[in-house]
């Protein structure tokens, strides 16, 4: 289900005619006179309703002699949110892009001819500048205490706190007095 689809079919489900329309298709398929007759509503108002359903592709129909005949789409409701969730949103590639831009203005703001000019107050904020720091370290390489704070110092005098606040984030490991950068998703120790 895409994120247009499960957006239609969640508008359609907060109507509340609608769900009882489709918990009484749950039940047994029905034709529209029988479902208005059941619900107290009339054909009409009854016919908008599983035009809209139909749409969303709650309920499918089938011609049954004289009647059209409607049944529920079981299939649709298999879906759970999650999955819905799960999948790529449309609007994925303007997302990466403002948290590009987002990531940008904060480097701009605290960084300055690459030296650190304060340490930000916010999480979100203070990761961001920990990943640019971090990028000084390389992969797979072991540091000493000394190796890393002067690394860190060409970046910001205060590299006790700014160390500190890496093996937090889990950008760097430590044991004992060796350092190394944490790959994403490595956070052994």
């Amino acid at each position: 289900m895409t994120e247009a689809q499960a957006i239609n079919l969640f508008k359609c489900l907060a109507d509340k005619s609608r769900l009882q329309i489709l918990k009484s298709l749950s039940v047994e398929d029905m034709y529209v006179e029988r479902l208005a007759e059941r619900l107290g509503l009339t054909a009409s108002t009854i016919s908008f309703h599983l035009k809209k359903l139909s749409d969303a592709g709650a309920v499918t129909a089938y011609k049954n002699q004289y009647y059209m005949m409607y049944s529920l789409n079981k299939e649709i409701f298999q879906t759970s949110i999650l999955e819905i969730l799960l999948q790529e949103s449309d609007e994925a590639q303007k997302q990466a892009q403002r948290d590009a831009a987002y990531r940008q203005r904060v480097i701009n703001a605290f960084f300055e001819y690459g030296k650190l000019k304060s340490i930000p107050s916010q999480r979100k904020k203070e990761r961001i500048v920990l990943e640019v720091i971090a990028e000084a370290f390389d992969f797979d390489r072991t540091y000493s205490e000394r190796e890393v704070n002067i690394l860190i110092a060409d970046f910001h005098d205060d590299f006790c706190t700014i160390r500190r606040d890496m093996i937090s984030e889990q950008l760097l490991g430590r044991n004992g007095s060796e350092y190394w950068r944490i790959k994403t998703g490595d956070f052994s120790a």
